[in-house]
């Protein structure tokens, strides 16, 4: 079931966005492009979805007039954003600083390298 995998996703997006404060885009563009096959367009759509009120309202309606938001998909990932997000934040206040700057620092390498060379 697809929408097991969209929870899987909400849910590593919120543990990542619990632990390093990051946005959830920067989990859920990638895998929404590799993982589930969307287009970037699709996936940047759907992801200001998950995030819609207040922030990114008009952003989310230009893309959905642009036919480029899945509501369905956003929905179960932020079902699993929710939980973890806050396993996350329990995970990060027991790291110290350090150890959690440099794991936020190489996840960050990682994602990047993964999207400049994955095809």
């Amino acid at each position: 079931m697809k929408e097991l995998l969209y929870i899987a996703l909400g849910f590593a997006a919120g543990t990542l966005s619990g632990m390093f404060g990051i946005g959830g885009g920067t989990i859920l563009i990638p895998a929404l492009v590799f993982l589930v096959g969307l287009s970037q367009h699709d996936a940047q759509g759907t992801t200001l979805a998950i995030m819609l009120l207040p922030i990114g309202l008009l952003a989310v309606l230009r893309y959905y007039q642009s036919g480029h938001v899945h509501f369905y998909i956003a929905a179960f990932i932020c079902l699993g954003f929710l939980i973890g997000g806050f396993v996350g934040a329990n995970m990060a206040v027991a790291v110290p600083n350090l150890i959690l700057r440099k794991a936020f620092g190489g996840f960050l390498l990682l994602v990047s390298l993964y999207t400049i060379f994955a095809k």
